[in-house]
């Protein structure tokens, strides 16, 4: 069986987690199984390069030198530790001085310059990866299983929108098995960096934070895996953030579509973007805990898990704005909803729910607030003339709100659902503020205020008996 097993900053984060990730790799392929390594930077490296990177924009070098001396002494202290008196120190501390250089000469130009510009923070925040990817390589190695360090621009190759690329799956595919299956075949396993890639022309691209889950399902389907394994310090998908909910316990079960649901509205487990090459692929995906490796974890694949659960989870989005236009003269009038959003699409703001009255009186939407601005700039330009006219009374904005998702296949076709949600919040007297439900019924969404979304959750994953004594775990 092939797997690419992605593991995530906290797994490659430190000496005693590397060991367990090298047991994890080594465990799989004396079970026969061939695997590809995908790895992220070590957890806070990345912020580390990004943040010096915008401070050298402002004229202050002193952060980037700050951050060079930080990653340097984390990396050191691994090397020192697993690596020490070995063949394979040498060659890691150089390989990570000669990145940590150019991360220096890179912040040298942006400050003569005055300017950072989205290339340049692909290259600057692919550059943990790059270091990681050397240092894990060398630590399977050291432990007897045969590896080589790969930087994904030799492999993924994407469109050029720096800072959330896409892949060009036809290329990606050929260079990735020109490159890799041979490695494979002599029982090399390839390590290969996670979130970055390159245009044909070779320039490095990111694919958003938290893109090293979406290079391991591309190269899961450019390879042809059997499955994909994320590994991660949780025990797989949780019913609710445990933060939030102390008694949230993993899913045993998902679909590619629940999964879906509850990564683009919150859940952190995986990049909103992953689970997309596998599922065109039909390849299943486990999310498993480096540090608890027995534990089986969640399993994701193209069918529910027939288990007859109705909500499987309930997420939350925070920092949103709730965008309104509402008017006595929108009613009945075409191509107010398409001129609304696409003066939205216009600022390249995404999106993350529409509610509409049927009356058609008023459109709401959601928006990150950072965005909210430019949002209600733009609908003020582009409906100047209804403003004036008194057939829009207004375009604001209510800050401070939460999205909150309740995901579960089993809730389609099944009566009462929305009736326990809303029931369980009136008893907490929360305030529904908008909802929306799609027709494929995998989730309902609601709104509520800021201050009151940690409550939402809570009191739906109780009624839903979501928690490790009830009957989801």
């Amino acid at each position: 069986m092939l797997i690419v097993m992605k593991f995530g900053g906290t797994s490659v984060g430190s000496a005693p987690a590397l060991q367990h990730v090298v047991k994890v790799v080594k465990k799989a392929r004396d079970q026969g199984d061939e695997v590809v390594v995908v790895v992220s930077a070590m957890s806070g490296v990345t912020d580390l390069l990004l943040n010096g990177a915008l401070k050298a924009e402002t004229g202050d070098l002193a952060t980037a030198k700050q951050a060079r001396q930080e990653i340097s002494d984390r990396h050191t202290q691994v090397i020192q530790t697993l690596l020490a008196g070995g063949q394979w120190q040498d060659w890691v501390s150089d390989e990570i001085d000669a990145l940590l250089s150019e991360f220096d000469a890179l912040c040298h130009s942006i400050c003569v310059l005055g300017e950072l510009t989205p290339r340049a923070l692909d290259v600057i925040g692919g550059m943990g990866e790059r270091m990681s990817v050397r240092q894990v390589a060398a630590i399977l190695e050291r432990d007897g299983v045969p590896a080589q360090a790969i930087d994904a621009t030799q492999l993924i190759i994407t469109d050029d929108r720096y800072g959330a690329a896409s892949p060009l799956m036809p290329l990606t595919a050929e260079r990735s098995q020109t490159l890799l299956c041979p490695l494979i075949a002599e029982g090399i396993t390839p390590v290969v960096t996670g979130f970055i890639g390159a245009t044909e022309a070779g320039i490095p691209t990111t694919m958003g934070r938290g893109g090293s889950d979406y290079s391991a399902t591309i190269l899961g389907r450019a390879l042809g895996a059997d499955e994909v394994w994320i590994w991660t310090d949780v025990n797989g998908v949780m019913t609710a953030d445990p933060r939030v909910v102390p008694d949230a316990c993993s899913v045993p079960h998902l679909s590619y579509a629940e999964v879906g649901e509850m990564a683009y509205f919150g859940a952190k487990v995986l990049h909103p973007q992953s689970i997309r090459p596998a599922r065109r692929s039909v390849i299943p995906v486990r999310i498993l805990n480096t540090f608890q490796p027995d534990h089986p974890g969640t399993l994701i694949t193209k069918d529910p898990d027939g288990s007859g659960e109705t909500v499987k989870a309930i997420t939350a989005i925070k920092g949103l704005s709730l965008i309104t236009i509402e008017g006595s003269g929108m009613i009945g009038v075409p191509g107010v909803a398409a001129r609304t959003f696409g003066a939205v699409a216009r600022t390249g703001t995404s999106v993350l729910m529409i509610s509409q009255s049927s009356s058609e009186q008023s459109i709401c939407f959601v928006v990150p607030t950072d965005e909210a601005t430019k949002v209600l700039a733009a609908l003020a330009e582009e409906m100047a003339r209804e403003l004036e006219r008194r057939d829009i009374e207004r375009i604001w904005s209510q800050d401070k709100i939460v999205i909150i998702a309740v995901v579960g296949a089993g809730m389609k076709g099944i009566p009462g659902i929305a009736s326990r949600v809303f029931g369980a919040l009136g008893t907490r007297k929360i305030n529904v503020v908008a909802i929306a439900q799609g027709s494929s019924e995998y989730n309902i969404s609601l709104v509520v205020a800021q201050g009151d979304g940690d409550e939402a959750v809570r009191c739906i994953h109780e009624e839903f008996e979501l928690g490790a004594s009830g009957a989801n775990c």
